[in-house]
């Protein structure tokens, strides 16, 4: 009986500790951008095996979203694929600060029977899609690019964000920059008024519903086209050449932006120069207050961003993402002291 008492009693304590490590552990809450959900739960995985002690939770509710909640000061982070403007700027009740993860890319997703991977679309064909002007996959415009395809007569329908949404916001930049009438007729924002199609919500859902719909064509970042198994095109870039996103064509997207880099970090690096640089391609970002409520919290986010501009970079291209050029490493390291953490 005394032998059970204490086996019992060695049980109780050890529930008790296991309660206390579970009080004891920081939960640090972030929401917003699909686009990067991918790299971000690893990294919170792999950080909290450093540090069991913190466990970051990420809602992946789209850029929009996610500004949103962290004006609210519902979230301690968001995460963003499109800067913020000036106006949701002034719109938070601090000053929030942008600092770029990684390098993302966005592509143009189909599904066109009878049609392989690797489809070839110049940026004002892609334009005219999404504004409804080129409405069958056999278009000329199409043709022109894709000698010796056999495209059928097949209405194309389009599939676009219904949420705000960064990938939206990097996907309209670079229509805007290669087509002057998108440019006045729709413009760049994370949410914009779509001239034709039918929406879905997240980057999943852009990727399932194009999965499932003949005909079709979205955008989405590459991690979920190759997931779900889905063809994607091939996009034209500056100097005329037909790019397929890939973590090297991506980086050298970002190489000619570092150099011009502004002090906030907010750029755009679509349609970029260089005969490789695939022309749809992205910072993305996590924002932060300057000065934010909770110290305690801002310390480890400082320390959990310099663990993941430096050390967390090496598990971006597994998930088709690129790393960040040293250059804005090292810019981005000095100014995570303006995060008041005392």
């Amino acid at each position: 009986m005394q032998l059970r008492s204490m086996s019992l009693a060695v049980v109780l304590a050890a529930s008790a500790g296991a309660a206390v490590n579970v009080i004891a552990q920081t939960q640090i809450n972030g929401a917003g951008a699909t686009f990067p959900n991918p790299i971000y739960t690893k990294w919170f995985s792999e950080y909290n095996k450093l540090h069991p002690d913190v466990a970051i939770n990420y809602q992946s509710v789209g850029s929009g979203a996610g500004i949103r909640q962290l004006t609210n000061r519902t979230v301690f982070f968001g995460a963003t694929d499109g800067p913020m403007t000036n106006d949701q700027l002034l719109a938070a009740p601090g000053k929030i600060l942008h600092f770029p993860t990684v390098i993302g890319s966005v592509v143009p997703i189909y599904k066109v029977p009878g049609v392989a991977d690797g489809l070839k679309f110049t940026g004002p064909v892609l334009a005219n899609i999404f504004m409804g002007t080129i409405t069958k996959w056999n278009d000329p415009g199409i043709a022109a690019s894709n000698p010796g395809v056999n495209l059928p007569a097949t209405d194309i329908t389009v599939v676009h964000r219904s949420d705000g949404s960064g990938t939206t916001y990097v996907w309209v930049d670079y229509l805007a920059k290669v087509s002057p009438e998108w440019k006045k007729t729709v413009g760049v924002a994370t949410a914009v008024k779509w001239p034709v199609g039918v929406g879905a919500k997240g980057n999943e859902g852009v990727a399932g519903l194009v999965s499932q719909t003949p005909g079709s064509i979205g955008y989405v970042e590459p991690v979920y086209a190759t997931q779900n198994k889905i063809t994607f095109g091939d996009v034209q870039n500056m100097a005329g050449k037909f790019v397929r996103s890939s973590p090297a064509a991506v980086t050298g997207a970002a190489a000619a932006a570092a150099a011009q880099m502004p002090g906030d970090f907010r750029v755009s690096i679509t349609n970029a120069p260089g005969d490789t640089a695939y022309p749809i391609a992205s910072f993305t970002w996590l924002l932060f207050y300057e000065n934010p409520q909770n110290k305690a919290q801002a310390r480890i986010m400082v320390d959990f961003m310099k663990w993941a501009l430096t050390d967390g970079q090496k598990y971006a291209a597994d998930l088709g993402y690129s790393p960040l050029p040293k250059a804005i490493v090292d810019l981005e390291l000095k100014a995570l002291a303006n995060i008041r953490t005392q």
